[in-house]
């Protein structure tokens, strides 16, 4: 710390430059935050989902039903703990632009089948009581300010008509990792008011296994039971079902390290010119301090810790305001019907914090190993 006026003169010798290379390190790192944020939200159903459940759909498409009979036939099964089935309503609520996923469920063996969705044993007798009656996940209710005892219209787009519901309960996920902005109600009042084709139908089937080793055996065994029917199924595990999901709408895994890729190797170019200029610049000076006593290896530390201290100011300061930003956005209602969950995980920021620093390094070992051998006469020569 001795050398730190020395150093910190140096750094701000040109301070339109300095502001530049940690404004390039504060982008990049924005932009890598952001992105990290938003992968991880759509993965978030791939994260949390259990590795004790399957999902049974119909091989056609998710789209095409099958029938509630299947219910019965797959609990039969060996190794097969619970069943539940739910079907997607799809209505509106007020207006278009309030999106949010809703379910007709099985409320006899919902719970069972998802235990990570907790609700207050009051709040679900009343709901079992009440055949309008509705769940809505806590960030749900936080967003449209729904409260226990609220009735709450639904325009149904898919089964058209006003569908009317009571708010008798409030979830909340187990570890806070769970999608907290669904909208539940009950199958019974689904089947009373659609029409006919849904009443001996439900949308897909999710099934708990009472050892996730068995999985692959009870899913092919499922398959095979309804071959050659007229409702056949492609059963999945719950993390592979929610993965083929999520890559409907591409790879984002893989736009994320294109992305970042690109922006990193630019960085690393321009901070290792930056820093280039900088010690060409100062060749003369590096040649004093050479000749009043200081070792090659302190002249190279020099260089290396201007670059270093770019890349960790630049690099948090922009994971910083990229973790704001998110938070803000974690908040937006028109984002919760998309992502329900966004944030960035812990791992990303130390990713980041480590290529920030790695970036730093790389960028500054060049410039600081030519300022190391820089020879004295030669320096001294060119002023």
């Amino acid at each position: 710390m001795k050398y730190a006026r020395l150093l910190f003169a140096n750094l701000f010798r040109k301070k339109i430059r300095l502001s530049l290379s940690l404004l390039s390190f504060f982008a990049a790192l924005l932009l890598f935050g952001v992105l990290a944020a938003v992968k991880a939200a759509f993965s978030a159903g791939i994260d949390v989902a259990g590795v004790d459940r399957l999902v049974v759909i119909n091989r056609v498409s998710l789209i095409q039903p099958i029938p509630i009979s299947y219910a019965d036939q797959i609990q039969q099964i060996q190794g097969v703990k619970y069943v539940t089935h739910s079907n997607w309503f799809g209505g509106i609520y007020q207006d278009p632009k309030n999106f949010f996923p809703q379910f007709a469920i099985d409320v006899d063996t919902f719970r069972k089948v998802f235990p990570e969705f907790v609700v207050p044993d009051a709040q679900w007798q009343k709901f079992l009581q009440d055949r309008e009656g509705a769940v809505v996940g806590a960030k749900l209710a936080e967003r449209f300010g729904f409260k226990v005892g609220d009735r709450v219209p639904i325009q149904g787009t898919i089964f058209p008509g006003t569908w009317e519901f009571n708010i008798d309960a409030i979830y909340k996920g187990k570890d806070g990792n769970q999608d907290e902005s669904q909208f539940w109600f009950q199958y019974a009042y689904f089947k009373e008011r659609g029409p006919e084709r849904v009443k001996s139908t439900v949308g897909w089937y999710t099934v708990r296994v009472d050892n996730p080793d068995n999985a692959p055996r009870i899913a092919k065994t499922i398959d095979g039971q309804f071959a050659n029917s007229p409702y056949e199924t492609k059963t999945d595990t719950e993390k592979g079902f929610a993965t083929g999901f999520a890559k409907q709408i591409g790879n984002i895994g893989a736009l994320i390290f294109i992305v970042g890729s690109v922006v990193f190797f630019t960085l690393l170019l321009v901070t290792a010119n930056t820093m280039a200029i900088s010690v060409r610049e100062r060749t003369s000076e590096l040649a004093v301090l050479k000749a009043v006593g200081f070792s090659d290896m302190t002249v190279l530390w020099f260089v290396m810790a201007e670059s270093l201290i770019i890349a960790v100011v630049g690099g948090a300061a922009g994971l910083l305001v990229s973790m704001a930003l998110t938070a803000g956005l974690s908040k937006s209602a028109a984002l919760a019907s998309v992502l329900p969950i966004i944030a960035i995980p812990f791992s990303s920021l130390g990713v980041g914090a480590i290529l920030a620093f790695a970036v730093g390094i790389v960028s500054g070992l060049m410039p600081a190993y030519s300022a190391m051998r820089l020879r004295v006469v030669d320096a001294l020569r060119r002023v």
